[in-house]
């Protein structure tokens, strides 16, 4: 059995890839850590690229494609490091369209594609409770409680909460009621804040399918990784192709040689992952929560080791902030933490197997 992406899933990740390497240089990637600005922007280059519509349905707007072709767009966002909104977003949207009702979505799903509106997704509660079957915030009309790491809420047109029992709930960001802290964040270009709300009105979506929501996330997030940790090999290679040493470029030298062999072998097996389960959670969503957390386990454990070893290929320099090869490790790390570490989701898997 084949399994690739066919030609249109390449043509959109193209169109990414060439719309971030023109846009989004590692000056920009780096720009957000040393400003307090959100990058708008680069965000609504993507929503007139169309990607904001991946996974919409046609009559509202979309593209009527799935999670997998999504991802694969994801994964350059990651490798560029692009700040600003998007996973989010592309969550929150995601979440709408699997959860509504059909007067819901024909309320809110065309300008979510087109970007008119901005959406973002409040999952976490108390201790890391990112898991759909540990929310506890609930009510008939009205929400009391406490979200936290939501992302770029300040702004949001839309506020996808989950609720207790994995239902979920859309919250209109300049509803009456909502206090917002900012919290400081690994990577400075996706800005955190934790919501209190004090019965705040909102509207329940049709079906209580916060799991398999937050499996789309871990893939989204898994993708994110992938591109990153992708990126860093490559400006490692660059970079040793580039600095000579002792009259010829350190990608000469053999411990150099072996240092981005093993990098390459680290990530390059990693994409399979993802992509089988962002294929499961288009084609048998029941089955698709395993693939989807040992994907973002996995991914984003490999991600952080290879940023650093991208560091360390470039010496001092790597080192520096001005360089900004620290802009890839901090989105490694926050990849790695955002819906839970790695050794949480492999421990709920390893209970779910009754291991």
């Amino acid at each position: 059995m084949r399994f690739d992406l066919d030609e249109q899933q390449r043509a959109f990740q193209d169109a990414v890839v060439d719309y971030l390497r023109a846009e989004c240089p590692m000056n920009r990637a780096l720009a957000p850590h040393e400003s307090a600005e959100v990058d708008f922007a680069l965000w609504r280059g993507l929503m007139e690229l169309g990607i904001g519509g991946m996974a919409v349905p046609e009559e509202y707007g979309g593209l009527g494609l799935g999670l997998l072709d999504l991802a694969v767009v994801a994964e350059p966002v990651g490798r560029y490091a692009m700040p600003g909104p998007f996973f989010e977003h592309a969550l929150a949207t995601l979440a709408i369209t699997v959860s509504g009702t059909e007067e819901q979505k024909a309320k809110w799903l065309p300008m979510l594609v087109t970007g008119e509106l901005r959406a973002t997704v409040a999952l976490a509660e108390g201790k890391g409770q990112w898991a759909a079957d540990t929310w506890t915030l609930d009510g008939d009309q009205q929400l009391s409680g406490r979200k936290q790491y939501v992302l770029h809420a300040e702004g949001a047109d839309l506020i996808v909460v989950g609720l207790k029992g994995g239902a979920l709930g859309v919250v209109e960001g300049n509803a009456a009621g909502i206090e917002l802290t900012t919290v400081p964040s690994t990577d400075a270009g996706r800005r955190l804040a934790h919501l209190q709300f004090n019965h705040v009105a909102f509207e329940r979506l049709a079906l209580p399918v916060g799991e398999s929501v937050v499996d789309a996330g871990l893939i989204l997030l898994a993708a994110d990784a992938f591109g990153g940790a992708s990126r860093s090999v490559q400006l490692a290679v660059e970079y040793s192709k580039e600095r000579e040493q002792f009259g010829q470029a350190i990608g000469a030298f053999q411990a150099v040689k072996h240092q981005l062999a093993d990098m390459a072998l680290m990530v390059e097996p990693c994409v399979g992952l993802y992509w089988y389960a962002a294929y499961m959670f288009d084609t048998a969503p029941m089955a698709a929560h395993e693939a989807a957390a040992l994907a973002k386990a996995h991914i984003t454990e490999v991600y952080p080791k290879i940023a650093r070893r991208m560091i360390e290929a470039h010496g001092g320099i790597g080192y520096t902030w001005e360089y900004g090869a620290h802009v890839w490790l901090k989105r490694a790390l926050f990849d790695q933490a955002y819906l839970g570490m790695p050794q949480a989701h492999r421990a709920h898997i390893a209970t779910m197997s009754g291991w």
